[in-house]
């Protein structure tokens, strides 16, 4: 699904102007996102804690998991976070609905592996 793939290049760009352009291009102006370790909403705020998650996990990269599923405006996919080459130090499952212009419009991760 075309849309999961943008929130995960959004999530993997470390270059602040085009992460910002990605991040407006995955999710509705009104959007918001939240796990048990973070949330926000607009684009400002998504932009800053993808930024702070690269930050903490520098050199990572999030990779699609499975294959998405979807019905009606829901969708859901599994990701991984790791470094190249290495064992993923968190896994996860994201629920998003989408809005009307075919962006996100809200996600709600569920983080179901970190490495400590």
């Amino acid at each position: 699904m075309q849309i999961v793939e943008q929130y995960l290049a959004a999530w993997n760009e470390r270059n602040a102007d085009e992460r910002r352009a990605r991040v407006a291009a995955a999710f509705a102006p009104e959007a918001s996102y939240k796990d048990p370790l973070m949330q926000g909403a607009g684009h400002a705020a998504i932009d800053a804690m993808i930024a702070g998650a690269q930050g903490h996990f520098p050199g990572h990269r999030f990779e699609l998991a499975g294959t998405p599923d979807s019905h009606n405006d829901v969708l859901r996919f599994s990701w991984t976070l790791g470094a190249p080459g290495s064992d993923p130090v968190a896994k996860g499952t994201d629920f998003a609905v989408v809005a009307a212009d075919g962006r996100l419009g809200s996600v709600t991760g569920f983080i179901d592996y970190f490495a400590q």
